[in-house]
């Protein structure tokens, strides 16, 4: 998960990244799209087949999108956009299963992208797929003479296994039009009047409501002859609000809702409930004392539980990060051997709709590189058992689990889709703060943190650095031992390394929390979820936050020097 996101990275954000949901659909008509993309699949093949070197498999993805996207600032209308795009990657691998282009380093030459005509056009679309495919045949078997050459002169790799894995082909035909009843310019009056509330709080700096509302057809043709056609719609709705502290520290307060089509989203009433909440927030966090370096007992809400365990394992249970020489590679020997407490027990289930009646963002049914989504057990009672699995075999895991996901443009990895940590050592939620008290009392310290929300993090898995992470908590409390009111603190990063971190864990509230989110690593941004229980930590580390020098504004807001009405006048 990536750290806070401004207003462009939301943008772009948004308009890449797409949630697979249920849609409505209407009847089916010839796709001219697929018939194309096969046709000239075919052609490509077969006379690519006589080339030195000759590719061993081709693919064409495409994915075409009909959307309309707004933003509203201050009560204003920025932005208020169709976004109707065509984008085709053409993925091409050449030598063979045990050596190609994509080895190692070189594996961005196995992929070329480029936009195709909207309309359907047969002949226009076969242009451009035939384009993009000379494009990608050049750059990889240029890269593949590389690769050979590298091999023979560099010292022999750990993992010896293939650069490809050989799975069954799917077939996925749905002929049904994803369609998303949505009316534009009343969605604008709404997300411009909801905008409009931040005004009325000085404390706000800047602030934004995003809409993007998006109906998307995909598609996937290879040379091993899967072929899928799916409809999925998207509906999402980011509220960001951000303010300064006298001493320069910038906060910032996200808050996002996604749905199948926009009449599934909140209703006016519960939205402008949160613009409250989040203007609020940043009042009490300008306000609040600047936090000191800390290391003792911490309590995790539910949905802070989640984000920590998708930033300090999640990530490092992907797959490609266990072959790669240049990973740190956390977890690659540790199968069958105690990673966690024994009470804990991680899967990531993309198969999995929605946890305790909420949806969840990582959902689907095949992945990226056509394989069926899986659920993979990946630690079960604190023993690593499983990786999440892209076509990229690593040692004992010679196969996709259904995880090889990646953002249009990207050439896909072994990525997370819904993680889901449950608990056998538990407690009701009510009694866990007792226990969080009694353990403060026990280290003699003074207070403990409670980590309420976390707006994401980072996390280092690259050996040319230390393995460690840093989690970025938003809402941060001083719970005092001596029964003293919780204290709101400000300027916190959760930071540690990941085998002492994730065994500190000493017991779990008793229901799971979700946080969905939009994660971003090697093969671009993909729609994530994370769930957890609450969890009492004996020990967390928390260093202070990088701050600016820039101090907050010197005139006050539009308004906020007016004097207030005199009552009973308009």
């Amino acid at each position: 998960m990536k750290r806070n996101l401004s207003l462009a990275l939301i943008i772009s954000v948004l308009i890449l990244a797409g949630l697979p949901l249920a849609v409505h659909s209407s009847s089916p008509t010839k796709d001219v799209v697929l018939e194309t993309m096969q046709r000239e699949l075919h052609r490509a093949t077969t006379s690519l087949a006589k080339s030195d070197p000759a590719p061993y498999y081709l693919s064409y993805a495409v994915a075409d999108s009909d959307g309309t996207f707004i933003v509203a600032a201050n009560g204003g209308i920025i932005v208020s956009v169709p976004a109707r795009r065509r984008e085709a990657d053409v993925m091409m691998r050449v030598g063979s299963e045990a050596l190609d282009n994509t080895h190692s380093q070189s594996r961005p030459s196995g992929l070329t992208s480029g936009s195709l005509p909207l309309n359907d056009d047969a002949d226009a679309i076969a242009r451009v797929l035939w384009q993009l495919t000379d494009r990608e045949y050049e750059q990889a078997s240029s890269a593949f003479l590389k690769v050979k050459t590298n091999k023979a002169v560099q010292s022999a790799e750990e993992d010896q296994s293939p650069d490809f894995s050989q799975d069954p082909p799917q077939t996925h035909l749905d002929e049904s039009r994803a369609h998303v009843s949505f009316d534009q310019k009343a969605w604008e009056a709404r997300i411009r009047k909801l905008s409009s509330e931040f005004l009325k709080y000085p404390d706000v700096y800047t602030s934004a409501v995003v809409l993007e509302v998006d109906s998307v057809r995909s598609y996937l043709a290879t040379s091993e002859g899967t072929a899928l056609v799916r409809p999925s719609a998207m509906s999402r709705l980011i509220i960001q609000a951000d303010a300064r502290a006298e001493d320069g520290m910038d906060m910032m307060r996200v808050e996002s809702f996604q749905a199948a089509s926009p009449d599934l989203l909140p209703t006016d009433a519960e939205l402008s409930a949160k613009v409250e909440k989040i203007a609020k927030d940043l009042k009490d966090l300008r306000a609040a004392p600047a936090a000191e370096p800390y290391a003792g007992p911490a309590m995790l809400s539910g949905r802070a539980a989640a984000v920590f365990f998708h930033e300090v394992l999640g990530h490092r249970l992907e797959g490609h990060r266990q072959r790669d020489e240049s990973e740190g590679q956390t977890f690659t020997k540790k199968v069958n051997q105690k990673v966690l407490p024994t009470f804990l027990t991680v899967v990531d289930d993309p198969t999995m709709k929605e946890l305790n009646g909420v949806k969840l963002a990582g959902t689907y049914d095949y992945d990226d590189e056509g394989d069926p989504a899986q659920r993979v057990d990946a630690v079960d009672n604190g023993v690593l058992k499983n990786f999440l699995m892209s076509r990229m075999p690593i040692t004992g895991f010679s196969h996709s689990n259904g995880h090889g996901r990646r953002q249009a443009g990207l050439m896909p990895t072994g990525r997370q889709g819904n993680l889901i940590v449950t608990s056998t050592n538990t407690v009701k939620d009510a009694d866990l703060r007792q226990k969080f008290v009694d353990e403060i009392k026990k280290q003699g310290k003074p207070y403990g943190l409670y980590f309420d929300d976390i707006q994401g993090g980072f996390t280092l898995t690259t050996r040319a650095l230390p393995q460690a992470f840093q989690v970025l908590p938003v809402m941060v409390y001083r719970v005092y031992a001596d029964g003293r009111p919780d204290e709101l603190v400000r300027g916190v990063d959760i930071v540690g390394t990941p085998l002492l971190s994730l065994n500190n864990i000493m017991v779990t509230g008793d229901t799971e929390q979700v946080f969905n989110g939009i994660c971003g690593a090697e093969s671009g941004q993909v729609p994530v979820a994370a769930a957890a229980p609450a969890m009492l930590f004996s020990e967390i580390e928390v260093q202070k936050r990088r701050k600016g020098t820039e101090r907050p504004p010197i005139l006050p807001p539009p308004g906020a020097d007016s004097p207030a009405p005199a009552a009973g006048k308009n």
